[in-house]
C-alpha cells in the first residue's frame, strides 16, 4: 500500500498491526516451503536494487548483558525500521535471546503503513538469507550440512537450505544437549537425516556446508583452521556484534569472504579480529555479476552474517503483502483522526470548537490509501 495527498476527502489513516499469532497464520495459511521461497524473491529484489536505498550501519545500545539496536533503512517511496535486542541470558529469564519489532512508513506523506513483530519474522528471514547466499557460494553438489548451535534459530535454518538448496542431511551439536533434543523433536517427520553428534568435529568432517548459529557473547573459537575442508561453504550466523564471533581468524583466511553491508560487518562481524584492509566482498556484487562468487569446486567460500536493514526491509514487505493477501492483522489509529489536522489541541479539549482559518480552502488536503 501506499499513500498521497487527496485534497478533495478527509480519510482516516489507519496502520496494519501484525503480531506473532499474525505471522504464524501467514506461515501456516501459506505453507513454510511457500514463504521461504517468497522471502528469497524480495530479499533478492531487494539486493538488486541496493544502489537505491539509503543506508547505514545500525545503532546500538551496548551493555555488559547485550545489545539493542535501530536498524533503518529507506529507499525514495518508503522508509523501514527494525528494533532489536541480543541478550544471550535472556533464556534463563523465559525470554527470547531476540525480540523485535519494525515499521513501514511512506516517504512522501510519512504515514506509518505497517507495525509488525519481527522476532518470528527476523528467524524467517536470518534462514531466507542464508540459503540465498548459499544458492551462489556453496557447491550446487551440495547435501550435507553442518549445524553448529541448535536454538531458537535451527529449525529455521535447516529447513531453509532443505526447501531452497536441497539439503538432505544434518549434522547436530550444541553444547546444550537440550537445544539438540528440541531440534530433533521438531523436525521429526520432515524426511531429514539427522545425525547427533559428540563434538563440533565430529559434526563439521565430511559437510558442505557448516552453519554455525551459536549465542555465547564472546570471542570464541567454534570453528577452527583444522576442521576445514576443500568445498565447504561457511555459513557464519552467531556473531553479530562487537566482542561475540565463532570463527578463528585462520578460517577467514582460507577463502573468499562475503559479506552484507562493509561498513557494519567490519564492527560486528567476524571481521571484527582481523585487519582492516581484510578484502571482503559485499554480496550485491555478486548478485549484480560484479565480482565473482564461487569460482571452483574445491574453494572454501565464507559467509559472515550479521543481519543488515535491507533484509528486514524486504521480509516487512513480504509480511505486508501477505496480510493484504490474506486479510490478516488489525488496524490500529497511531495518528489521531482529525476533521482539522491543524486543531491537534482539539484531541485533548473536545469541547472547543475549532478555529477556522479564513485564509484557507474548503478542503483542507487529507490521506487517501491507494493499494500497490
Amino acid at each position: 500500500m501506499t499513500y498521497r495527498l487527496n485534497p478533495r476527502a478527509a480519510v482516516s489513516v489507519k496502520t496494519r498491526f501484525l503480531n506473532c499469532r499474525d505471522i504464524a497464520a501467514i506461515v501456516h495459511k501459506q505453507g513454510l516451503e511457500f514463504c521461504f521461497a517468497q522471502l528469497l524473491q524480495y530479499l533478492r529484489a531487494d539486493y538488486l536494487r541496493w544502489g537505491a536505498f539509503d543506508k547505514s550501519a545500525r545503532i546500538a545500545k551496548y551493555s555488559r548483558l547485550g545489545v539493542i539496536e535501530l536498524m533503518p533503512i529507506a529507499d525514495d517511496k518508503t522508509y523501514g525500521f527494525k528494533c532489536v535486542n541480543g541478550h544471550p541470558g535472556n533464556t534463563a529469564l523465559g525470554l527470547p535471546t531476540v525480540m523485535a519489532f519494525g515499521a513501514l512508513a511512506d516517504v512522501d506523506s510519512g504515514a506509518v503503513e505497517l507495525i509488525s513483530e519481527l522476532t518470528l519474522t527476523t528467524a524467517l528471514r536470518t534462514a531466507a538469507t542464508s540459503a540465498m547466499f548459499g544458492r551462489e557460494l556453496a557447491r550446487p553438489d551440495s547435501r550435507c550440512m553442518a549445524l553448529i548451535g541448535n536454538g531458537a534459530q535451527a529449525e529455521f535454518q535447516a529447513l531453509a537450505f532443505h526447501y531452497l538448496l536441497g539439503i538432505n542431511e544434518f549434522r547436530l551439536f550444541d553444547v546444550d544437549v537440550r537445544a539438540t533434543e528440541k531440534l530433533v523433536r521438531n523436525l521429526h517427520g520432515d524426511g531429514l537425516m539427522l545425525s547427533v553428534c559428540d563434538s563440533v568435529a565430529q559434526a563439521v568432517h565430511g559437510a558442505d556446508i557448516v552453519t554455525t548459529v551459536t549465542a555465547n557473547r564472546a570471542h570464541a573459537s567454534v570453528l577452527t583452521a583444522e576442521m576445514i575442508e576443500p568445498g565447504m561453504h561457511i555459513n557464519a550466523v552467531g556473531g553479530d556484534c562487537p566482542g561475540k564471533t565463532e570463527l578463528d581468524p585462520a578460517v577467514l583466511a582460507l577463502g573468499p569472504v562475503f559479506v552484507e553491508y562493509e561498513p557494519q560487518t567490519r564492527v560486528e562481524g567476524e571481521l571484527q579480529r582481523m585487519p582492516a584492509d581484510f578484502p571482503v566482498t559485499e554480496f550485491w556484487q555478486v548478485l549484480q555479476g560484479t565480482m565473482p562468487g564461487r569460482t571452483r569446486p574445491g574453494q572454501i567460500t565464507v559467509f559472515d552474517s550479521v543481519g543488515f536493514a535491507l533484509e528486514d526491509f524486504s521480509a516487512l514487505r513480504f509480511v505486508r503483502d501477505m496480510a493484504y493477501k490474506l486479510d490478516i492483522g488489525e488496524f490500529i489509529e497511531i495518528v489521531p483522526d482529525l476533521s482539522d489536522p491543524k486543531n491537534l489541541f482539539g484531541m485533548i479539549r473536545p469541547g472547543v470548537a475549532p478555529v477556522v482559518n479564513p485564509l484557507a480552502g474548503s478542503a483542507q488536503p487529507q490521506m487517501e490509501e491507494e493499494l500497490g
